[in-house]
C-alpha cells in the first residue's frame, strides 16, 4: 500500500492498538516490526482495512507519504536509538518521528540535539491509557521540534480521547523534552494514587471487611468526588471472584508489585530539581518494600506490633477514609504539578499547566473528576505557586485534613502500613508551617562543617564558632 499517511514502527499490543485507531479515524498505516510473526498478525488484523504490513523499515519509508511520519512504539533506551540511528539514513528534512514510549525526558532532548543539521523533527509522545487507551483514546503528551506538531496535530487529535465537553485529550506540551516530562509526571502521580487506594483498602481489610463489600465501598466512592478511572477499576478488581478456589481473585495474587522505573525518575528528578514530593517517593519505596515478600513473611513471625484495637463502627470510619483518601490525593497532585512547574522553571518550555490537567481528564490511567477542579485552578491563575493555595483546594483540604490524621493514627494504632497517607499529611503539615525546624538544622550544618547560616534580622551570611561540649 502507497501513500499511506503514517508509519507505526513497534506492532506490540500498544503498537497494534494505535494503528487500529489511526485506521478508524481514517489515516492509512503502514505497520513494522522486528518479529514476523507480529507482523503477520497485523496483516491478518487489518485485512480490509486501509493499513497494512512492511517487511522492513526501507519498505515502511517507501510506503510513506511526504512528509513521512514514523510512530515509534518500541521499548524505551537502546532499542529506540537503534531504530532512529537506521531511520536517519531513511528519511529527509521535514519528515518527522514520533517516541511514544516511557522514555526519559532527557533522552529526548538528546536525541533531539542528535538530529541538528538533518531537517529531521523529533517528538517525544507521552502515551497513557494503556491498552484499551491505544485502542479506543489516549491521552497523549507530545513534545519536541516545534515545527513537527503542524504535521502530526491532525491525527493525535483525531485518535486522542475527547473529555466531557469534547475537548481532544492531546496538546502540545512545548519543545524538546516537554511531553515525556509531563508523562514521567502523571506516571509518578499514578504511583501515588495507586499505593494510596491499595492503603485505603488495607484499612478496609483491617476492618474485617470482605472484598465484595470492599467493591461497594469503592463503587459508591466512586459516585463523588473520588470518581476516577482507578477507584471504579478497584471496584471491579475486589468483585471478581477466582472461578478455581471461589475466593476473591485478589486475594489470591501475590503481595509483590513490579515496576518499570518511571516512578524512580520522577522521585529522582524531583530530588535533582529540589522539589519536595515525598507521597510519589513512598509509593515508589512501597513497591521496593512489597518485593522483599519472602523476608517480610519471616519477619512477621519475629516483629511484635500494636495490640488489636477495639472494633470500629464501619458507618463512622468509612466516611474518615473516604476524605482521607481524597486529602491524601490532592497533595499527590500538588506534588506533581509542583514538579512541572520546577521542569519548567529549570528548561523554559513554556508549559501551560492548566492544558497538562487538561489532557489527563481523559484517556489517561490517573483520568478523574477531580482534574476539571484542577484544570480551572491553573486557568484562573497560572502563576499558582502549589496547588493547595488555590481557594477551592484549600477549602477541600479544610474539609478534609482532620480524617487524614485520624485515620493515619488508626493505621499507626493497628499496624496498618500506609507510608502514602502519612507522607501526605507530612507534606501537607509542613508547607502550611511558617517556621519549620530547618534552624536547629542549620546551626547543627554550620557546627560541624562550617556551612553558615542565614538571620531573619539581618541580611548576609554567618558562621558562629560553636561552644563546644566536654564529651
Amino acid at each position: 500500500m502507497k501513500n499511506t499517511h503514517i508509519g507505526l514502527v513497534g506492532l506490540g499490543v500498544m503498537g497494534e492498538n494505535l494503528a487500529l485507531n489511526l485506521e478508524r479515524n481514517g489515516f492509512s498505516v503502514t505497520g513494522f516490526d522486528l518479529d514476523e510473526q507480529k507482523c503477520t498478525r497485523f496483516a491478518k488484523r487489518t485485512e480490509g482495512l486501509k493499513a497494512c504490513a512492511a517487511n522492513s523499515l526501507v519498505e515502511l519509508i517507501a510506503n510513506l507519504q511526504l512528509p513521512r511520519r514514523v510512530w515509534l512504539m518500541v521499548p524505551a533506551g537502546a532499542p529506540v536509538d537503534a531504530v532512529l540511528n537506521e531511520l536517519r539514513t531513511l528519511l529527509s528534512a521535514g519528515d518527522v518521528v514520533i517516541d511514544g514510549g516511557n522514555t526519559l525526558y532527557r533522552d529526548t532532548q538528546r536525541r533531539i540535539d542528535s538530529l541538528e543539521g538533518t531537517g529531521i523533527l523529533y517528538v517525544g509522545s507521552g502515551v497513557s491509557g494503556g491498552e484499551e487507551g491505544a485502542l479506543h483514546g489516549p491521552a497523549l503528551m507530545p513534545g519536541g521540534s516545534p515545527e513537527a506538531w503542524p504535521l502530526v496535530r491532525p491525527f493525535l487529535q483525531a485518535i486522542a480521547a475527547k473529555a466531557d465537553d469534547g475537548q481532544a485529550c492531546c496538546e502540545w506540551m512545548g519543545p524538546g523534552g516537554a511531553g515525556h516530562f509531563v508523562k514521567m509526571v502523571h506516571n509518578g502521580i499514578e504511583y501515588a494514587d495507586m499505593q494510596m487506594i491499595c492503603e485505603a483498602y488495607a484499612l478496609l481489610k483491617s476492618l474485617g471487611m470482605p472484598a465484595m463489600q470492599m467493591s461497594a465501598v469503592f463503587r459508591e466512592w466512586g459516585q463523588g468526588k473520588l470518581s476516577s478511572y482507578l477507584i471504579d477499576i478497584t471496584a471491579d478488581i475486589l468483585a471478581h471472584q477466582d472461578p478455581e478456589t471461589g475466593k476473591a481473585l485478589v486475594e489470591m495474587i501475590l503481595d509483590t508489585a513490579e515496576q518499570k522505573g518511571t516512578g524512580k525518575w520522577t522521585s529522582q528528578i524531583a530530588l535533582d530539581l529540589g522539589v519536595s514530593a515525598p507521597t510519589i517517593a513512598d509509593a515508589v519505596f512501597a513497591r521496593t518494600i512489597s518485593a522483599l515478600q519472602p523476608e517480610r513473611v519471616v519477619a512477621s513471625k519475629l516483629l511484635k506490633g500494636p495490640k488489636s484495637q477495639a472494633a470500629q463502627n464501619l458507618e463512622v470510619v468509612l466516611p474518615k477514609i473516604q476524605k482521607a483518601l481524597l486529602a491524601a490525593k490532592i497533595c499527590a497532585y500538588a506534588q506533581g504539578f509542583a514538579l512541572i512547574k520546577a521542569g519548567d522553571k529549570e528548561h523554559d518550555w513554556q508549559l501551560p499547566l492548566d492544558k497538562v490537567a487538561s489532557v489527563w481528564r481523559a484517556g489517561c490511567i490517573i483520568r478523574a473528576h477531580l482534574l476539571e477542579d484542577i484544570c480551572r485552578a491553573f486557568a484562573n491563575q497560572h502563576d499558582l505557586t502549589n496547588l493547595l493555595i488555590d481557594e477551592h483546594f484549600a477549602r477541600l483540604m479544610a474539609e478534609c485534613q482532620q480524617d487524614l490524621r485520624e485515620v493515619v493514627a488508626m493505621a499507626a494504632l493497628s499496624g496498618v502500613a500506609v507510608p502514602a497517607f502519612m507522607s501526605a499529611l507530612s507534606y501537607y503539615d509542613a508547607y502550611r508551617t511558617e517556621r519549620l525546624p530547618a534552624n536547629l538544622l542549620q546551626a547543627q550544618r554550620d557546627y560541624f562543617g562550617a556551612h553558615t547560616y542565614q538571620r531573619l534580622d539581618k541580611p548576609g551570611k554567618f558562621h558562629t564558632q560553636w561552644p563546644k561540649s566536654k564529651s
